[in-house]
């Protein structure tokens, strides 16, 4: 018998040996309903409902389960929840108890569910239906096309009854789709051959399976009838849209579910069998109706089918050619233009219809891109992209961006302007993404702009929104630089004349500006920034076009003169412009800085003009108004960095002028009210000519170059700096923070709760400007500035560098030691300990004193302004002291850490000293405890570079201590932020402050994902580290032959292979990398997991004994981590991933002689037995692929792994939920890449694992 159904249970039924008699059976079950009860009545005691959870789920345990459940799922007088509870007993024997059934059990339990799907009417809720379907799923992953054959007959015969059957069927059909093809589901895995073979047997009709494959084999007989279920499911859906005046009850219900299996298997079918069911005309006749629900389900249809790759060209034509008619083409405008909503009364079901139509459409786009020939007569594709740029121009940007990255590509595609379709459209296309290029992050927030009210719409968070308008842009230049690529003359002209027209309306409109009222993001601004952007964007696409290719004739050259004298003459006159506003002076000088030392750096003359008007632009500073003063700061910070380009790009240009312009220089620096930070500014401009020009002569060069650098040298020998750096007390001196101690005890700070309110009294005042003042008389940043200009950016193989290594490495011993100082003392200054005359109970002062303020997108309330506004109105105040303290420590820490990466680009010249590990080790993370996440942050992104550029010779020198140390302290000090992390989410009260709470949180996570993004960077198995033989091109022999035995050390060399092999370094970061698995975030354990996959193969010898002590620490304590986070719901995405590594480690160490602990170690696990374990291993050893070794793990641990927050629910249909407006499909996810950030919902507190622990024995 395959599978009949009976509606009491047979006597194979799957019982225990000793069945309660019938008295006894209904007393259990009558105690089941009141358990249940008691766990949903309201009127419950909290004891009770736990007392009766527990019975609940000791009842799954129970070898009687399976038929109690049948009893009470069966019963139809049961109220629903008992009714759902006694199929999840159902559903517990199958997936738990499957493989402990004899045959005959498994029959009955079969017979069962077949008995309860047939039994399904219109009177049971939808969840008991969707829940019938999932245990016939869960019973066909198991045993069809095995020792069940008739499914398919029986599914056909529900099929032929009422609809309500008819659904459960299409659900059936749908979810059991999705398990083999779409989801990894563990079960369907590990039976994948056969399940597939037989869903593509009963879903494909009989002639186009013999059409497809001949020479299948006809063995498998599990279909019912030719026809197969797309001609069954196409005909329901013709049915459907006949009735579609009925498609509003629950014919529209039924409707939907079919396309809903439509939608799951499109994407697996021979395309022949959509064709033979007429899939895509049916699915458009339904997209006709006017459903919202039934138009979504539609198009999600058709963006499953053309989100496939690889059509062949017959069925191009069959499948994608038809949406190009004008009937398809009308069907597409009319749905469009019925799901338009308006940004003051979103209907978020017809806003959910829009953006998923968009990108329906843009997939199709990218069906046809490649394929222009194979459209015919009857195809528009002219109305095709008119609709393309109709959408494109939604206010809503979430439905525009799919069409934009479309027009990117096919205008990448044609820069030629050969297509007679998309030609007229040049204009509007270039026109919308002018417009849209306005920064509309930067609008107020009671903007009533239609596409502002959208994005707020669709984002719950700032990151998200920046990201996601930072890739909207990116797609915005793109199409204005192809467009000018193929179409230089006319495009620059247009684009400049808009420009030019803009800012001349700007400029006679502009009035007196009012400091006090100053806003950077005025209207005037944000339309300036959005058109000169579009010039840039030209810029770079003609700049583009002509390094492509040299003018092929006289009138192309032309052309490209014309373009270039357009460009300069707008520059001119813009640059002639007196704005008031600094923040558009600054845009404007950003963009004729480019213009000069890209497209036009053959024209001095130009260059020169822009360089006057740089060296001229001075704005008034109004330190009284911090919104105007931040805007002139940054406008005199951009000058100097305009200067540095200006030298960096054309300095042999810059050297023809040298005199004249160190003559003016220098008046300024005597004439002009110029602070020391913008004289060392001009002094590096000067100093860049001289370097990167290589027009002047070498002795002269040396000689002016050493101008600039000896008395900064000579500082760092003065005996009095030797003397101060000697002691902390010393260093405190130097830095001007020496009376802070005394200063905070007297006042006793830490008792005022408001820093911000207590005003600095006379002596604070004193002590702030000494603080102020005191950095710019140090050697510090003049080293950095010089250091920095003559070797960032400087390529090895280049003149320049030989010049810079010549002019600092006999000075880096001069500075190194005193730089060193500067670095430890700055770090102890966060230690406490040091802070000598501070009494302990005022100790927290000093971690409050320093901790840093910043703003923070999308936990920081308010804007960016609005904190720096606040930032600078309480420089008077005890919190603008503490501000002052910590940029005085702060200034000097960064600037250490600056200038060691600069000197890490001297290669040789700076790894090269032997005693130079142990103390820079020292100096960086003797107090790495005491630092901030934030701060730790930032020096993290310095040593990254400083281990990286090691040069492989000096790695055993110069890596051990350094990365030892490293790994250490931030084991130390990560994990130990982690546990604080925890208990305070535990702790969590209602008068937590939880913005300071959740930017902790951010930062943490942002240290740690870096950190752990550092150890795969040094375990990367495909890291070659090619700029190692750069380095030795330059520093060995002069000549450049590899000879083989270099080629077959290379993977010796590699550095990978150092780490691996030197355990000083190994035993940290694996310390280190064990914890990273339990840390609760899931990017970060993903990449150790990817990490330590890559490494378990390293340690599979038998003899070493090196390998064999890291191998039982993988087996022990790093197994026993990977299965604490398999417990914890927190890493229910990452399962898979973690059930491969367990995996991994079982395959290739629980082998005679090398280890048998990981046996041990899962076999202490509860519910695992041995014979269990051991049918488990021998398919792990037999698996075909990692797909299922992870699904043989999976099952193995189902007990123990844990699940995910929307499964533990008692009752949760498989019904997906309504979509609302803010849910995001995976293309949108594309178009939002963004840092994992926890901050944007409140902490669930970490779930007690410590029963976990108690696994491992």
């Amino acid at each position: 018998m395959n599978g009949s159904a009976s509606d009491q249970p047979s006597g194979n039924q799957p019982r225990g040996e000793e069945s309660k008699g019938p008295s006894e059976e209904a007393d259990y079950v009558s105690h089941i309903r009141r358990a249940l009860g008691a766990v949903f009545e309201s009127g419950t005691t909290n004891e009770t409902r736990k007392e009766a959870s527990v019975f609940l789920e000791q009842v799954k345990s129970n070898r009687e389960a399976p038929y109690y459940g049948f009893s009470l799922a069966s019963q139809k007088s049961q109220p629903p929840h008992v009714r759902h509870y006694g199929l999840s007993l159902l559903e517990h024997a199958i997936k738990r108890n499957w493989t402990d059934y004899s045959p005959e059990q498994s029959l009955a339990l079969r017979e069962w569910i077949i008995s309860l799907a047939q039994g399904v009417d219109e009177a049971d809720p939808l969840f008991i239906r969707n829940k019938v379907a999932q245990l016939w799923v869960e019973l066909a992953k198991r045993s069809w096309a095995a020792d069940w054959m008739n499914m398919d007959e029986l599914l056909v015969t529900l099929w032929s009854g009422n609809l309500v059957q008819k659904e459960l069927v299409a659900t059936v059909l749908e979810e059991l789709s999705e398990d083999i093809f779409v989801r990894e589901d563990p079960v369907s895995i590990l039976r994948d051959g056969e399940l597939s073979k037989a869903c593509v047997e009963i879903f494909t009709p009989a002639n186009v399976l013999q059409e497809h494959f001949p020479s299948r084999e006809k063995t498998l007989h599990v279909r019912q009838g030719e026809e197969g279920w797309f001609q069954r499911l196409g005909e329901a859906l013709e049915f459907c849209s006949s009735n579609s005046a009925k498609l509003d009850d629950h014919l529209g219900i039924f409707t939907k579910r079919v396309l809903s299996a439509l939608k799951v298997s499109v994407g697996w079918a021979i395309p022949r069998a959509l064709v033979e069911a007429r899939i895509v005309e049916r699915v458009c006749s339904i997209l006709n109706t006017p459903n919202v629900f039934l138009q979504l389900a539609s198009i999600d249809v058709l963006h499953t089918l053309y989100g496939r790759s690889g059509f062949e060209d017959a069925e191009f034509v069959d499948l994608v050619c038809p949406m190009f008619t004008l009937e398809a083409i009308g069907l597409l405008r009319k749905i469009y233009q019925w799901s338009f909503v308006n940004a003051n009364d979103i209907d978020e079901e017809k806003y959910s219809l829009s953006k998923k139509f968009s990108e329906m459409l843009s997939l199709l786009a990218s069906c046809r891109e490649g394929r222009p020939n194979l459209l015919r007569a009857e195809h528009d594709l002219s109305e095709y992209l008119n609709l393309l740029v109709l959408v494109m121009s939604n206010d809503s940007l979430v439905v525009s961006i799919p069409i934009l990255s479309v027009w990117a590509r096919l205008l990448k595609a044609d820069l030629s302007g050969k297509s007679q379709a998309a030609s007229p459209l040049i204009g509007p296309v270039l026109e919308l993404c002018s417009h849209r290029l306005i920064r509309y992050e930067n609008l107020p927030d009671d903007s009533d702009d239609p596409t502002y009210i959208f994005l707020n719409e669709d984002f719950d968070t700032i990151p998200e929104r920046h990201a996601f308008l930072g890739n909207y842009r990116r797609y915005c230049v793109e199409i204005v630089e192809a467009i000018v690529q193929g179409r230089s003359l006319d495009a620059m002209t247009h684009i400049l004349g808009q420009a030019d027209g803009l800012l001349q309306e700007v400029f006679h409109n502009q009035g007196p500006l009012q400091a006090a009222n100053y806003s950077k993001n005025s209207p005037s601004y944000l339309r300036v920034d959005a058109r000169v952007s579009v010039v840039e964007g030209g810029i770079r696409g003609y700049r583009t076009d002509i390094n492509s290719h040299s003018a092929r004739s006289e009138d192309e050259q032309s052309e490209r003169n014309k373009v270039e004298a357009s460009l300069e003459d707008w520059c001119r006159r813009i640059l002639d412009m007196n704005f008031e506003d600094p923040a558009i002076r600054k845009r404007i000088l950003q963009v004729a800085v480019m213009a000069s030392t890209s497209v036009l750096e053959k024209r001095a003359d130009f260059m020169l003009f822009v360089l006057k008007h740089i060296l001229m632009t001075r704005s008034v500073d109004h330190p009284s108004y911090p919104a105007y003063s931040e805007a002139v700061k940054e406008l005199h910070n951009d000058c100097t960095s305009e200067l540095s380009r200006l030298a960096a790009k054309m300095p042999n240009l810059l050297m023809n002028v040298y005199d004249d312009l160190e003559a003016k220089i220098n008046d300024m620096m005597v004439n002009s009210s110029l602070d020391e930070r913008q004289k060392l500014a001009y002094s590096s401009f000067l100093f860049t000519i001289t370097h990167r020009a290589t027009t002047i002569d070498p002795v002269l060069r040396e000689q002016r170059l050493r101008s600039f650098t000896e008395p900064v040298i000579r500082s760092w020998q003065n005996e009095e700096l030797e003397r101060s750096l000697s002691s902390f007390t010393g260093f405190c001196q130097l830095a001007g923070v020496s009376k802070v101690e005394q200063f905070v005890t007297s006042r006793n700070v830490l008792s005022l709760k408001d820093w911000s309110t207590c005003h600095l009294d006379e002596e604070g005042r004193a002590i702030q400007t000494e603080m102020n003042a005191c950095f710019p008389r140090l050697p510090l940043k003049p080293t950095k500035v010089y250091m920095g200009a003559s070797l960032e950016k400087v390529k090895k193989g280049s003149h320049q560098y030989p010049v810079a290594v010549s002019l600092w490495q006999s000075s880096i011993p001069i500075i190194l030691p005193n730089l060193l100082r500067f670095l430890r003392f700055a770090h102890a200054f966060h230690n406490p300990e040091y802070w000598t005359g501070l009494p302990v109970e005022m100790q927290p002062v000093v971690g409050r004193l320093l901790t840093d303020r910043f703003w923070q997108a999308g936990i920081s309330t308010g804007s960016k302004d609005e904190f720096y506004a606040r930032v600078g109105g309480t420089k008077a105040t005890l919190e603008g002291f503490a501000s002052s303290v910590r940029s005085a420590i702060r200034s000097i820490r960064e600037t250490c850490y600056s200038t060691i990466y600069c000197m890490t680009k001297l290669d040789v010249h700076f790894y090269g000293f032997t005693e130079l590990a142990e103390p820079l080790a020292q100096a960086l993370f003797s107090d790495t405890k005491s630092l901030s996440s934030h701060q730790l942050s930032i020096m993290m992104n310095m040593v990254r570079y400083l281990v990286d550029d090691c040069p492989p010779a000096l790695r055993h020198q110069f890596l051990p201590p350094i990365l030892s140390s490293l790994f250490t302290e931030l084991d130390a000090k990560i994990n130990g932020e982690w546990a604080k992390l925890d208990e305070r989410s535990q702790n969590a009260g209602e008068d937590d402050n939880l913005t300071n709470e959740m930017k902790e949180e951010s930062i943490l996570r942002q240290l740690t994902y870096t950190c752990v993004l550092m150890v795969a960077s040094l375990l990367d198995p495909a890291r070659t580290d090619a700029q190692d033989s750069d380095r030795s091109h330059h520093h060995g022999d002069s000549s450049h032959k590899t000879t083989s035995h270099q080629n077959n050390n290379t993977k010796s060399n590699t550095m990978r292979a150092f780490v691996l092999s030197s355990l000083s370094v190994l035993r940290p970061l694996m310390l280190f990398s064990t914890h990273a698995l339990q840390w609760r975030d899931s990017r970060c354990c993903g990449i150790i997991i990817r990490v330590f996959r890559s490494i378990v193969p390293e340690f599979t010898s038998a003899e070493d004994p090196t390998a064999s002590a890291i191998r039982e620490y993988i087996c022990s304590d790093i197994l026993k981590a990977a299965i604490t986070s398999l417990n914890d719901p927190y890493f229910v995405d990452l399962q898979k991933d973690i059930a491969q590594f367990i995996a991994i480690i079982y395959t290739l160490y629980n082998v005679p002689p090398l280890s048998n602990t990981p046996h041990t170690i899962l076999l202490s696990l509860p519910g695992i037995t041995e014979d269990k374990l051991n049918r488990t291993a021998e398919k792990m050893f037999a698996a075909k692929n990692q797909k299922q070794l992870r699904a043989l793990v999976l099952n193995l641990l189902e007990g123990v792994r844990g699940v995910s927050i929307s499964e533990q629910g008692r009752i949760i249909p498989r019904e997906a939920p309504k979509k609302t407006a803010k849910d995001r499909s995976a293309m949108q996810m594309q178009f939002m890449s963004v840092d994992d950030d926890p901050g944007q919902r409140r902490r669930e507190p970490s779930p007690d694992l410590g029963g976990v622990a108690d696994m491992f024995g």
